[in-house]
């Protein structure tokens, strides 16, 4: 994924994190604020519930793959955090893709063309 379109400081993800917008599914936990400029950012984190490094690595590697298909048809203006759940390293690209759509949909945050 472009480093533009990447949350990289800790102060960047905490300004999400303050926003208190999030919407939950079993397997992710979406955040969100709008940013105001002309991209959506996006940032991934996976804590040790999720299991040890090679798990944790796994469930943000299925997440990101998520959201590159999905960058296109998502709405600009918006920084995006989403938190793997326990489950999220053992579960199938197809079950995240699903999680994910659902998530974006209730936030509101893809395209209505």
């Amino acid at each position: 994924m472009n480093r533009l379109f990447s949350l990289h400081s800790g102060a960047e993800f905490q300004r999400v994190w303050d926003e208190r917008r999030a919407w939950s599914h079993p397997l992710v936990i979406l955040r969100a604020r709008a940013n105001g400029l002309k991209t959506c950012r996006l940032g991934f984190v996976a804590g040790k519930s999720v299991g040890k490094a090679t798990a944790r690595n796994r469930a943000k590697r299925l997440l990101r793959e998520v959201m590159r298909q999905r960058l296109p048809r998502l709405a600009p203006g918006w920084d995006i955090v989403l938190i793997a759940r326990g489950n999220a390293a053992q579960a199938q690209l197809g079950e995240i893709a699903a999680a994910v759509e659902i998530l974006l949909r209730r936030a509101g945050l893809l395209r209505a063309d």
